[in-house]
């Protein structure tokens, strides 16, 4: 197995949130109360995600200002190819670098017409997320770029290889994190990870860790985008449909489980997707030994 830096009883791991813009003003308000609730935490940093073809451009942007002046987080802005020319995504970037964000997580992005569906760039746009990474590290030399992984591969790659092909053409024109897609075996996140380090690639590649907080809503979201639901994983949450409280309960058993088996086994860095909640993903950071504002103590 690959060799990674162990997170030692004196050092906690390095943990990260992705939240999306909101959409209403009580989407707004569960927003900032889960920001207000996670952000003693200290997380490495907090990404906030960008909609298809930029359908919520004005909305992340407003989202990353406002962490940017209300908070000490530090805030990373996806961005995508899809749907727009690059003197478009070209603006958006700058705009973002002169709001002060140093971070943007840089997608390709999923077709307009839905994912499983061929993907054509804009004529007069980034072609690939390689393409994007390039141009924003080449304008921006400040700005740290974080871009996808895939565990299980992209739905659309030929085999591993390609995939990882792609991976490495991402690292070449300057990305300098990468986080993985939705994954629930253990095995194949390290399976993975050999895979790339044995590329020679040697970029942090962060786990992407998903609370099930709705597992049937959950399921068929991360099973479009590639991700293996396993039947283990399934049984755990049979019954339960009608069963908020108990499903919040086994979510939170089974993420905590699968990231303190990762901590175990060295990985020393976490990005969470929390679905704009808090509850579930400050347990399980209370359980890896966060606790707010620094009084922190290893697990």
């Amino acid at each position: 197995m690959t060799e990674i830096n162990p997170a030692t009883p004196t050092k906690l791991p390095n943990i990260s949130f992705e939240f999306f813009p909101p959409k209403t003003e009580e989407m707004d308000r569960t927003l900032w109360d889960t920001i207000e609730r996670l952000a003693p935490l200290n997380p490495s940093f907090v990404s906030v995600t960008y909609g298809a073809g930029g359908s919520t451009r004005e909305r992340t942007h407003a989202t990353i200002v406002r962490l940017l002046k209300e908070t000490a987080l530090t805030p990373a802005a996806h961005l995508t190819c899809v749907g727009a020319p690059k003197s478009e995504i070209d603006d958006v970037v700058t705009r973002y670098h002169e709001a002060g964000v140093r971070h943007i997580v840089a997608l390709r992005g999923d077709p307009t017409t839905g994912i499983g569906t061929e993907y054509i760039p804009h004529p007069d746009g980034y072609k690939t997320s390689a393409d994007l990474v390039a141009s924003i590290r080449n304008r921006y030399p400040d700005i740290d770029v974080t871009v996808s992984a895939y565990p299980e591969k992209h739905p659309e790659s030929a085999d591993f290889d390609a995939d990882i092909d792609t991976l490495q053409a991402k690292v070449d024109a300057g990305a300098t994190r990468a986080i993985t897609q939705v994954f629930f075996d253990n095995d194949l996140y390290f399976r993975y990870l050999d895979k790339v380090r044995s590329r020679g690639i040697d970029i942090p590649v962060l786990p992407g860790i998903m609370p099930m907080h709705n597992f049937k809503q959950a399921r068929a979201f991360v099973t479009r985008a590639g991700t293996t639901v396993p039947d283990w994983l399934a049984a755990k949450f049979d019954g339960l449909d009608h069963d908020a409280e108990t499903r919040k309960l086994v979510a939170t058993t089974v993420a905590a489980g699968q990231v303190q088996k990762l901590a175990k086994q060295g990985v020393s860095d976490f990005h969470f997707y929390t679905m704009n909640r808090a509850d579930l993903v400050f347990a399980i950071s209370h359980l890896l030994g966060f606790r707010p504002n620094g009084a922190q103590k290893a697990a």
